[in-house]
């Protein structure tokens, strides 16, 4: 059925347009992260807006799958993904488009569509930019991306930053040994991603037989704030590659506060955010008065193998327009910064304001007087035109 036409102007829930002023502070903070992410040697990249939806999700888990939009393909009668993520796209190309052996960094910046919301107030068409660093296994490749993380937002002017650093080697460790089913596993990360200690601590005694696995697992929600966190989990198990993630962990630290002394760490080893693909390390970086993260990303080493070559990897990503509301006001144009120029078709007339845009200046023709303030464009009397 038709929208009245009183109602065709509004725009589906979570979808919004960015007007003049705003859309300009967007799209320059979209160019300087580019610029700032080549600088570091990352090449930029264009993924599809669209694949199929088998090559788009593959490996990726339930959530990404129904945060999908699904459209059936008129040509081949295939089913069709609207992406909902840049990364996934970024590991195809590296595994098969780029198939490059060493290391290989890529940056990107585009629109995503959501068919939810991720949270509250959050666009259901984020635009995220976001670099992605292949071919790196150890931890020198995470302190590269989140160096590259914090360095890009106090250009943008954030400084006020708290990292926040996980590793979901912990859950799985713990998963893996419990005996639960897979719908168990769902409600469990559920509660400890909402850290309901008393609610986990109901569900445990329900479901988990084991009373020293249930007390991990209690103690896991609770395994969050300054760098004691690690020592605290050194206590909790002698498994060699959890130890090795807190030495990574402890590396990582040392380093951002050497290089960002003026950013807060907090660490919480129950952080499962992006668990169905993420292998190792998560992190975020928060900024006050927002209640999600303004950018996030982690280690997610096994996603290569659908496209048939797994490589080492890890990235991040932020969402430009979060970032729009922390960003400083765009500065207002200066009276006269203008120049306007009557409409005319005069060729000496168009040669002058050529010359003028050429060299950077905003030149308007002026319609019904409406520009007619600070600079004006006026013919002299041997037919020259000069600004005013």
């Amino acid at each position: 059925m038709d929208a009245r036409p009183a109602e065709r102007w509004q725009l589906p829930d979570g979808i919004e347009e960015l007007l003049p002023g705003r859309a300009g502070a967007l799209e320059s903070a979209r160019r300087q992260l580019l610029d700032h992410f080549q600088r570091w040697g990352y090449q930029f990249v264009i993924p599809p807006l669209l694949e199929f939806a088998d090559s788009l999700l593959v490996g990726l888990g339930e959530d990404l799958d129904l945060q999908t939009f699904k459209i059936i393909d008129q040509l081949s009668g295939r089913m069709l993904g609207i992406r909902a993520d840049i990364t996934p796209q970024t590991a195809r190309m590296d595994a098969h488009s780029l198939a490059h052996s060493g290391a290989q960094r890529l940056c990107y910046a585009g629109s995503v569509l959501h068919a939810n919301p991720s949270g509250l107030k959050a666009s259901r068409a984020p635009i995220k930019a976001g670099a992605e660093l292949y071919g790196v296994a150890d931890v020198q490749g995470d302190i590269e991306i989140i160096s590259l993380m914090l360095d890009s937002l106090q250009q943008l002017g954030l400084q006020e930053l708290t990292l926040d650093l996980g590793h979901v080697g912990f859950f799985r460790n713990l998963i893996d040994n419990s005996g639960l089913q897979t719908d168990q596993a769902q409600v469990l990360f559920a509660l400890l991603q909402t850290k309901a200690l008393s609610d986990l601590e109901v569900w445990l005694s329900d479901n988990v037989s084991d009373a020293g696995l249930q007390r991990s697992l209690l103690k896991l929600a609770q395994l969050n704030g300054g760098r004691e966190v690690l020592t605290t989990a050194r206590e909790m198990s002698d498994n060699v590659v959890l130890h090795q993630a807190l030495d990574d962990l402890d590396s990582i630290a040392e380093t951002v506060i050497q290089r960002f002394p003026q950013v807060s760490l907090y660490f919480d080893l129950g952080e499962l955010r992006g668990f169905n693909y993420h292998s190792g390390l998560v992190f975020a970086a928060y900024s006050p008065g927002v209640g999600r993260a303004v950018a996030n990303g982690g280690r997610y080493d096994d996603i290569g193998a659908a496209f048939g070559r797994a490589r080492p990897a890890t990235g991040f990503n932020t969402d430009l327009k979060t970032l729009l509301s922390l960003l400083p006001e765009p500065p207002a144009t200066e009276p006269g910064g203008v120049i306007s120029a009557p409409a005319s078709a005069d060729a000496g007339l168009w040669a002058a304001v050529q010359q003028l845009r050429a060299a950077g200046e905003t030149v308007v023709y002026d319609f019904d007087d409406e520009q007619a303030t600070g600079r004006q464009l006026t013919q002299q009397a041997d037919g020259r035109w000069v600004v005013e």
